[in-house]
């Protein structure tokens, strides 16, 4: 799977993960999330991915939106993405459609009238750990999936947030991203930005705005046409 597809994501010198413990600012906001994370049932955003291919020093912009939900242990999650023009206006039909149920993850791409189907399985554990680094997910849930080096406060939208460089303990998703950074707004437990290093180069920045936590959903806009012809992988 490519940056594209991981939408339901270091320094080259970690901290050890025994000196986690000794700095407070990084326990006070994995704390903090653990308490936003308690009380977390919704979440819904617009976003702007910024899809960098290093290769050809090319840009190419995505807007869209995306929910995720909670329902006891279980996790589901949508978003839509436009393509957009030179001037930043999003087309009038949906580029892809994601669904992920807390199993089985769905990228439709309209154009094509394809549904990419990929099963979690024995991959649970990776497919949940990319769940942490958005919305809802807890301090520890961060750390039991990723190696963290807080890089100290920031701010973005006017939004105090600390950003944090991860590095997945799963090899399997060290190959795909070397790193991962985020902006997280601990005291809502969730990022307000992400980017996303891969091994060659590429990379993709996340940005979130109209952050909307434990309201209803219409998840109409999320849905994938049942007469799309399903690729299973």
């Amino acid at each position: 799977m490519n940056l594209r597809h991981l939408s339901l994501a270091a320094a080259l010198t970690l901290m050890p993960l025994s000196a986690l413990a000794q700095s407070p600012q990084l326990k006070s906001v994995l704390d903090q999330m653990d308490a936003a994370s308690a009380h977390f049932k919704s979440a819904q955003a617009n976003v702007r991915y910024d899809n960098y291919t290093r290769v050809v020093n090319d840009h190419d912009i995505e807007t869209g939106s995306l929910y995720v939900e909670r329902t006891g242990s279980r996790e589901e999650m949508g978003a839509v993405f436009y393509n957009t023009d030179p001037s930043g206006k999003p087309a009038g039909t949906p580029a892809r459609i994601v669904n992920f149920d807390g199993s089985t993850l769905r990228i439709f791409t309209v154009g094509t009238n394809q549904v990419d189907l990929f099963k979690a399985g024995a991959n649970q554990a990776r497919y949940d750990s990319f769940l942490t680094l958005g919305f809802g997910g807890s301090g520890k849930d961060l750390q039991r999936a990723w190696d963290i080096t807080d890089q100290g406060p920031d701010t973005i939208d006017r939004i105090k947030t600390e950003k944090l460089d991860l590095v997945s303990k799963d090899p399997s998703v060290k190959n795909m991203f070397t790193h991962i950074t985020i902006w997280i707004d601990p005291a809502r437990g969730v990022s307000l930005k992400q980017v996303f290093y891969a091994p060659n180069g590429d990379n993709r920045t996340a940005t979130y705005s109209n952050i909307r936590l434990n309201s209803s959903i219409n998840k109409k806009p999320y849905e994938i046409s049942k007469k799309a012809t399903v690729i299973p992988h």
